[in-house]
């Protein structure tokens, strides 16, 4: 597959990780939080939804699907630089690029953030999140860290 860039899916996953780190929730929470419509279109609609500044996009949602605060606060604990939400928006963009087809890419957010490696990659601690597309979308095909 390769490097298609998928600005939808880049923005989606931004969105998810920005929620995330504003309301302390493991990026599986915020997508159980949206549900599976408010994906769909918050993906179908990222053009329009882009036009306005990320931190006005996510208090609505937030507000919108009642998303409360938790504790899990992964850049806390970071004993390193933190990456930005752009930046882990696009180790899930290439992710799911890399193994969903563009007709299954709602489905890819959902069953990415709820496997194994999404814990992998809201761990800044670890060098996993900015190893190669490749390696990353290996393990998730593995099951495993490689």
């Amino acid at each position: 597959m390769g490097t298609k860039n998928n600005n939808a899916l880049f923005f989606t996953c931004s969105v998810i990780e920005f929620i995330g780190r504003k309301m302390k929730r493991t990026r599986q929470d915020v997508t159980d939080c949206l549900g599976r419509n408010q994906i769909a279109r918050i993906y179908e609609y990222a053009d329009v939804f882009h036009c306005e500044p990320m931190e006005k996009v996510a208090s609505e949602l937030i507000e919108e699907c009642r998303i409360q605060q938790g504790t899990f606060d992964n850049a806390a604990n970071c004993r390193y630089t933190v990456p930005d939400y752009w930046d882990i928006g696009e180790v899930y963009e290439r992710l799911i690029e890399d193994i969903f087809s563009d007709e299954q890419i709602v489905d890819g957010i959902w069953e990415v953030y709820h496997s194994w490696i999404d814990a992998c990659i809201s761990d800044f601690n670890t060098d996993f999140y900015y190893q190669s597309r490749e390696y990353i979308a290996e393990c998730y095909r593995a099951g495993e860290i490689l």
